[in-house]
């Protein structure tokens, strides 16, 4: 069986960095010697126009297969059949609450976990990369605050903005502080390379950017740095 691998972007690659190729040609690497089929899912921003175009660009059919999926337009293909032949899925941001709810409605998030057992790389950038893990800190309800319904893929919580937006961190903490799940935080630029359930990389289109380990300890929520490996 295909290693089960998940690249969660907090920020970056063609979406907010389109002069930076870095964490999209990373992502490209991966899939070695497969067709490269490469899937966009633009559910969190409505299945937006202008980020769809922007996927085409970034992932051109001269170097790989793009597709992209629409659950406000849905055609006639079975989604199980679509996302299983790919070789990844790319998840775009946007309001992470709306996205799942969407998802299950479509039954979307079964075949998302299938596609991972079976070897396909999920990746995604801020809820595109949330959605992966048991829950977060979003700003779907148009404030700041913990989820608890992701997919479950990743165990924990994923914190995405940290350096960008200022509320992030201290938001993060006291939710930890409260209950939810620890789990990882990182700067703009940062992805997290999973196999299987455990980080094996931390890399970054950015080369100050910084990754950390956030958890709840007898003394308060502690931050442990990770090491980054700057792709530039």
């Amino acid at each position: 069986m295909a290693e089960r691998q998940i690249v969660a972007l907090s920020g970056g690659g063609f979406l907010m960095e389109p002069n930076n190729p870095c964490l999209d040609n990373h992502l490209l690497e991966l899939l070695k010697d497969t067709p490269k089929r490469v899937c966009f899912i633009p559910t969190a921003m409505g299945d937006a126009s202008d980020f769809i175009v922007r996927f085409y660009r970034a992932y051109p059919a001269s170097r790989c297969q793009p597709s992209h999926l629409s659950l406000f337009q849905r055609g006639p293909e079975p989604l199980r059949e679509l996302i299983l032949r790919q070789d990844a899925v790319f998840v775009g941001p946007g309001n992470t609450l709306n996205m799942l709810a969407l998802w299950r409605l479509h039954g979307l998030d079964a075949v998302l976990r299938e596609a991972w057992e079976q070897g396909v790389l999920l990746c995604g950038m801020s809820a595109g990369a949330m959605c992966w893990f048991e829950g977060g800190l979003t700003d779907s309800l148009g404030t700041l605050a913990a989820f608890q319904n992701g997919l479950g893929l990743l165990p924990g919580t994923l914190c995405p903005h940290y350096d960008s937006e200022p509320a992030r961190r201290p938001a993060y903490h006291h939710s930890i502080a409260e209950g939810l799940p620890g789990g990882f935080a990182a700067d703009d630029g940062v992805g997290f390379h999973f196999i299987g359930t455990r980080l094996a990389h931390t890399i970054s289109s950015r080369e100050k950017a910084q990754a950390w380990r956030v958890e709840r300890t007898e003394q308060g929520v502690r931050e442990t740095a990770l090491p980054v490996t700057f792709l530039g």
